[in-house]
């Protein structure tokens, strides 16, 4: 099976605008897609929530696999590191450009890459810093699916493949019921 581990770039998801009180189904959320789908790393921005870092980690244990994740990083510092030191910034936003127009670029420029995913409403400065705004349509929308999107079209579909190490809980595919192993103790 095919692990994002082997993956040429790296990805990364800067969570931006969380808000504890609304937001921690959704922000966790974005981190399991982030995860499953084959992301390198999870940032939650300018917050500390340790009880989103603590759902992740629970999912790690028992899921498999390495998911880099930090929280309370300075969003407007990293991005402006990332986009000097590390590689592309891809924001996503209904008001960017349609995904298809450019994941092929993005698949193809060979460097890693920071996708930002709002929740509040986002300060003008990712829309201006990022080197892509991409749309996953032009309607509101969950942050959730457009970062499934997203990676789904830069991975190809492979992300529905993906094996992870270490991990105490795997599903096993069937047309019918559900079929479960359990490594270890949990």
């Amino acid at each position: 099976m095919y692990s994002p581990r082997y993956s040429r770039q790296r990805i990364y998801v800067l969570r931006i605008g969380h808000r504890p009180e609304r937001d921690k189904r959704i922000t966790t959320h974005v981190a399991l897609v982030a995860r499953a789908f084959g992301a390198h790393g999870f940032i939650l921005a300018d917050i500390v929530d340790d009880k989103v870092m603590d759902s992740i980690r629970k999912v790690l244990y028992n899921w498999g696999g390495s998911l880099f994740i930090a929280q309370g990083i300075d969003s407007f510092k990293y991005v402006k590191i990332w986009k000097n030191f590390k590689g592309l910034v891809v924001h996503l936003t209904m008001y960017g450009i349609n995904i298809d127009d450019v994941i092929n670029e993005i698949r193809n420029s060979g460097k890693d890459v920071l996708v930002v995913v709002g929740a509040e409403k986002v300060s003008r400065y990712f829309y201006e810093e990022a080197d892509y705004n991409i749309a996953i349509g032009n309607q509101p929308h969950s942050e959730v699916a457009a970062l499934a999107i997203f990676l789904d079209r830069y991975y190809m579909g492979k992300e529905l493949y993906f094996t992870y190490e270490g991990a105490r809980i795997v599903i096993e595919p069937s047309p019918k019921g559900k079929k479960v192993k359990i490594f270890g103790k949990r």
